[in-house]
């Protein structure tokens, strides 16, 4: 950096009265700040007043103005860019495609069949000496012609040529989603802006632009994105858990605590602050640089340590703090707490997978023992023939023959493919979800949404459009249908009005003139002030000017609105030496605290208990029944004697004299109604949680349709529901909450904490058959518990604060309640995707088990050759789950009830289809195997010698085969049963172009295959033939299909999800330390299955936008949105392969260990 300093100080020669030692002019050098920022509460302020006086000493030092900001000049930002650095944080390397490529070849059955093609390489150019060739037996007789024998190599060539196919293609498939989700990233990291001033004005930059010495205005609900230190704040507390892992909220004040650090949260209030430390050099960028210290260290640190939940556990040495020690352990605690369940589909396919592979690796143990028992036996038992030693070799190649074949059969059983199909099918659906506004941050989100049995939605922006208008008031004694006309006010009310509102709300909060000619004014800022705002300007006055002559420095207290106040309050000092409080909120809360009201005159009247009965029945009820939100506008005089106490709030905010209430509107918006009326028919239940009074509230609800007249449902308050869920004792019970929830439409007058106890009584709840699946909207921080508690968090891309969108797992980039809609969809179809290809999957598997060893049984030999199984393993795994993945959903998707978790993968209906085309498939081929010679008037295949050539009769049967896989792949299009499975194949032109390419490629491979795939050419007749019989699929599918579920009582599901009762952390982690085990035992078949799995998890969470980025073995969680490029981009290069190697067990038994902490 000293360099870059130092040559830019010769172009500003003018800047240096501080001294040749300061960089490029400005009065703090880059080590001085980052050293600063390290400090915090009295240590600071005495560095700072030490230093530079005080923080307007240190804006003087950055040459930036507090009120003003920086100039915006480009060179002058520039400079600060060279000398300070960029708000930005370089990502790590993306993996090459080599190192791609040496993972995909870490696969342990691939290095299986490498190892044993070379052997019978190596082996096939061996020729035993002639003379004794006949003391061998029969073993190598057949091969009379010299050029055939000498053609022993191919087999192995051809499978290693296979293996390098399917690296390749493996390879391949992760690169190109890397590269989609790093263009995503970006996009996303483009997106995100931070109010800052320059030259005076409140202007919008994108995050990496800010500069050291900018002036950045902080509110409740931001994300900082840099270090800086305040210059003003009222009532600011941020949230700064994610740094030093407190969980209390910390106040900050000029005079008590001015340091700010990036990455931490604004809970509550506002301020304005003086950035100090951008990028690298910000407290979140140290951290940052710790991590990616070296990239060697890391990968070493890799293969211990274990991503868990998308955050890397590194083993670092936490950060300079006095309690180490005890944060760490704080943290162990927090980490062990409530995690998210894996999601239901992931949980489903890793048992299926672990059956699957068990009776694979059972079914390719039998063969080769059976071929080498059955060789043994023939040979030296009842060939009577002795082991003569120069015939070893020509013995081990029969073994290796039969050690492949067993290889193939496992190949074919273990679906690698699964993860496969489920990777595509979620990375196609987040991609198309964007266009449908979803941008989903956690992939498994997408498909739990197909499953949400109950979605708890926010009123305001989500059903609503937010666009809040004043429509009635009451103001002087009269209550106003419209906007009244400012003369008909009194002069004296209608400018206490106009202070009141104008001083009391965000100064961030605008109503701007609109861009177009016609369009509406914008708001920009709170919306709720934006209203009030705008009844301002529609009573023909302005509220700028009131701005300009009261600062916002020179407010002299400010309350600011929290979801306990439910209102916000602002002191000013008078002329006279007193003092003045202005109050907004919500009437029923602030009328309680009024004493007066002001009457035509602008007189104050006294306002008695019996008067706000009066208001409350004949104002308030009517606009709430209206559809209305009611704000009370209201003010207090304190007298210039003695300083009342400012921090007694209650005392303070009390005694108010009303000045007016108003009456917002929030229209619905107009796509809503449809879109709740979809889900209903989808069997999903929409509750509406608001803030707002409950008549307000019901007014919504029945114009969404949320309730319809003459049902029976239920709309509480916060309290009656508090009331109906406690015991005596003040605890929630969830039996009560049981009798309450199924019949609650409406929640109004909700705290956060309600919102997050239903979501949660949802979620724990044990009444209905199965377990609720529960999705969630919010907007504010405070919805942060509710979303992450909820299966599915939605926060609003538009309306919604960092906090809410940090702890989401779906961003509603146009905050619109149909959206939401498209998520079901689409979880819906991936479910039904990843369904279809199991369905494929498992007739192919089993049919190529049963074949391949009943064949090596009774012939000895495999009709399919290890390379032919290799081509239907490709054709099964890689094309059919892109072409069954990617099929788009469509609107019939909704009429259906939604699964639920304890809904088997492979249904009873699926599980028929897989059965009866697999009778089929089977009577097919073994006909073909022990009479095809007879049909087909050709040589038999069977029994054929070592290295014989090709037959047209096993060419015949696996052509046949690979047929009927392709019209098979067509029937798996439909899963539940319907007849038309050709309905939309064109909407899907991946599907009909592999279905296409595959039987071009299989055209090739028959006819000019040869020797490598062991096939023989075969005649246009013979083809007809191959063809007729694969079509015949078709045909049985309709047959299939006429035979009704029903009457199969024998039929069994597969595929359960977890057991009902939802198991505990520990449970959970001993299962999974279970699963581990096996996996080793088993091979790395099922390992490549987790690792695909764990991968999937792994690499979707990338597309998470604020994302928690490191945890120092679960220390520091620190989640930042500026800085999530460089962990999220680790995440998805790094995928989990490393955990798993077979040969370290001790980190493949760490992989699930939910405790965050690596196992060494």
């Amino acid at each position: 950096m000293g360099d870059v300093a130092n040559s830019s100080v010769g172009h500003h020669a003018k800047n240096q009265q501080h001294g040749a030692n300061r960089a490029g002019g400005f009065g703090c050098t880059l080590p001085e700040l980052r050293s600063l920022m390290e400090l915090r509460g009295a240590e600071a302020l005495q560095k700072i007043q030490e230093t530079y006086g005080d923080v307007s000493g240190l804006c003087k030092r950055l040459k930036t103005s507090p009120t003003e900001g920086l100039s915006d000049n480009v060179t002058d930002l520039e400079k600060r860019r060279q000398i300070y650095g960029q708000n930005f944080i370089p990502p790590k390397k993306p993996k090459t495609f080599l190192q791609l490529v040496w993972e995909a070849l870490q696969d342990v059955t691939l290095i299986i069949l490498e190892i044993a093609a070379i052997i019978s390489l190596g082996l096939s150019f061996y020729a035993p000496p002639g003379e004794q060739s006949d003391a061998c037996g029969n073993v190598s007789a057949g091969a009379e012609d010299e050029g055939e024998a000498e053609a022993g190599w191919i087999e192995g060539a051809a499978i290693l040529l296979s293996v390098i196919c399917v690296v390749l293609v493996t390879a391949f498939n992760d690169w190109s989603k890397e590269k989609q989700f790093r263009g995503l990233q970006s996009r996303i990291e483009q997106e995100q802006k931070f109010q800052v001033i320059r030259k005076g004005q409140v202007i919008q930059v994108p995050v990496a632009e800010l500069v050291v010495g900018d002036i950045a205005q902080i509110k409740y609900g931001d994300l900082l994105p840099a270090d800086g230190v305040l210059i003003q704040g009222n009532d600011l507390k941020i949230d700064e858990s994610s740094l030093t892992g407190e969980s209390d909220h910390v106040r900050k004040a000029v005079d008590k605590d001015p340091m700010l650090l990036s990455g931490t949260h604004v809970m509550e209030g506002s301020g304005r602050m003086v950035v100090t430390a951008v990028g690298v050099n910000s407290q979140t960028g140290i951290i940052f640089t710790l991590l990616g210290a070296s990239g060697e260290e890391e990968e070493k640190k890799e293969k211990k340590a274990k991503k868990q939940d998308g955050a890397v556990a590194m083993e670092m040495q936490p950060l300079k703090s006095a309690e180490g020690g005890e944060m760490e352990e704080r943290e162990k605690k927090k980490a062990n707490g409530p995690k998210k369940e894996k999601s239901v589909l992931q949980g489903k396919l890793t048992k299926l997978a672990v059956q699957i592979g068990k009776a694979g690796l059972v079914m390719s143990a039998f063969t080769v023992v059976i071929l080498v028992i059955y060789f043994v036996i023939h040979n030296f038992v009842i060939g009577g023939r002795t082991w003569l030693s120069n015939c070893t070799p020509v013995y081990v190649q029969y073994f290796v023959k039969f050690f492949i074949i067993g290889v193939t059969v496992l190949v074919v059983a273990v679906p690698e493919g699964l993860p496969l199909a489920v990777t595509i099918s979620l990375a196609y659906s987040v991609k198309k979800m964007m266009k449908d506004n979803n941008l989903v941050r956690h992939l498994d989100a997408c498909e739990t949404m197909g499953n949400a049995t109950a979605i708890c939605s926010d009123k305001t922006g989500t059903l609503t459009t937010n666009r809040m208008t004043v429509v009635q008031s009451y103001v002087g004694d009269t209550h106003y249908k419209e906007i009244p006309d400012p003369n008909n006010l009194n002069p004296k009310i209608l400018d206490l009005l106009v202070h009141a509102i104008s001083i009391n709300s965000a100064y961030t909060t605008k109503v701007l003139p609109p861009e177009k000619e016609g369009a509406l004014p914008r708001q920009v800022g709170n919306k709720t002030e934006c209203a009030l705002l705008g009844f301002v300007l529609d009573l023909k006055q302005d509220f700028q000017p009131v701005r300009d002559q009261i600062p916002e420095q020179k407010l002299y207290k400010v309350y600011t609105f929290n979801s306990v106040r439910k209102s916000m309050s602002t002191v000013i000092c008078m002329p006279d030496g007193g003092f003045r409080l202005f109050s907004k909120g919500a009437s029923e809360i602030l009328l309680k605290k009024c004493t007066n009201i002001l009457n035509n005159n602008g007189e104050l009247r006294s306002f008695r208990p019996r008067d706000r009965d009066e208001m409350v029945k004949k104002i308030i009820e009517p606009m709430a029944c209206d559809g209305l939100r009611t704000i009370c506008i209201a003010y207090r005089d304190f007298s210039a004697g003695q300083e009342p106490e400012w921090d007694n709030e209650n005392e303070i905010v009390g005694e108010l004299t009303c000045i007016a209430v108003v009456g917002i509107e929030d229209p619905v918006r107009p796509e809503v109604p449809e879109a709740i009326r979809k889900c209903q028919r989808a069997g999903i239940t929409v509750r509406m949680v608001t803030g707002d009074n409950i008549n307000t509230a019901r007014a919504i609800a029945a114009k969404c349709g949320i309730i319809q007249p003459g049902e029976d449902f239920l709309c509480l308050e916060g309290k009656e529901f508090n009331r109906r869920i406690r015991n005596e004792k003040g605890e929630i019970e969830q039996d009560r909450l049981d009798k309450v929830w199924p019949k609650l439409r409406v929640l109004a007058r909700s705290s956060p904490t309600d919102k997050h106890t239903l979501v949660k009584g949802i979620i724990d709840s044990t009444i209905g058959e199965q377990r609720q699946v529960v999705a969630v909207t919010g907007d504010g921080t405070n919805d942060g518990p509710a979303l992450k508690k909820a299966d599915v968090g939605f926060a609003m891309g538009i309306a919604g604060t960092d906090v809410a969108k940090e702890a989401s797992d779906i961003i509603l980039t146009d905050d619109n309640f149909s959206s939401i809609v498209k998520a079901v969809m689409w979880g819906r179809n991936v479910y039904d995707s990843i369904s279809k290809f199991l369905q494929f999957q498992l007739t192919v598997n089993v049919v190529a088990v049963i074949v391949a060893f009943t064949g090596a049984c009774i012939t000895q030999d495999s009709p399919l050759k290890a390379v032919q199984m290799l081509w239907v393993n490709l054709i099964m795994d890689t094309f059919a789950s892109l072409a069954l993945a990617t099929e788009p959903p469509t609107e019939s998707l909704l009429l259906r009830k939604p699964y639920g978790r304890d809904k088997p993968l492979i249904s009873r209906t699926m599980m028929k289809n897989i059965l009866g085309h697999a009778i089929y498939q089977l009577t097919v081929i073994f006909t073909l195997l022990f009479a095809g010679e007879v049909m087909f008037d050709i040589d038999s295949g069977r029994n054929a010698p070592l290295h014989s050539p090709p037959s047209e009769h096993y060419t015949i049967i696996f052509n046949t085969f690979v047929l009927m896989q392709l019209c098979n792949e067509i029937n798996a299009r439909k899963i539940h049963g319907e007849r038309n499975v050709f309905e939309g194949i064109f909407s899907n032109p991946i599907f009909c172009s592999i279905v296409l390419g595959t039987f071009g490629i299989q055209i090739v491979i028959v006819q000019f295959g040869g020797k490598p795939f062991s096939c023989a050419p075969l005649t246009i007749e013979q083809w007809l033939w191959c063809l007729f019989i694969g079509i015949g699929e078709l045909v049985w599918g309709q047959v299939i299909a006429t035979i009704p579920t029903s009457q199969l009582k024998f039929l069994k599901e597969a595929g359960h999800g977890p057991g009902k009762d939802e198991i505990t952390d520990e449970e959970m982690a001993e299962d999974e330390e279970e699963i581990d085990h096996a996996e080793r035992e088993l091979r790395r078949g099922q390992i490549l299955w987790f690792r695909g799995l764990n991968r999937i998890q792994t690499q979707m969470e990338v597309v998470s936008t604020f994302k928690r980025s490191g945890s120092f073995q679960g220390a520091v969680r620190r989640r930042s949105s500026v800085l999530s490029q460089l962990h999220d981009v680790t995440n998805i290069s790094t995928p989990t392969h490393v955990i798993l190697s077979a040969a370290n067990p001790t980190s493949a038994a760490g992989i699930h260990d939910p405790g965050g902490e690596s196992i060494p």
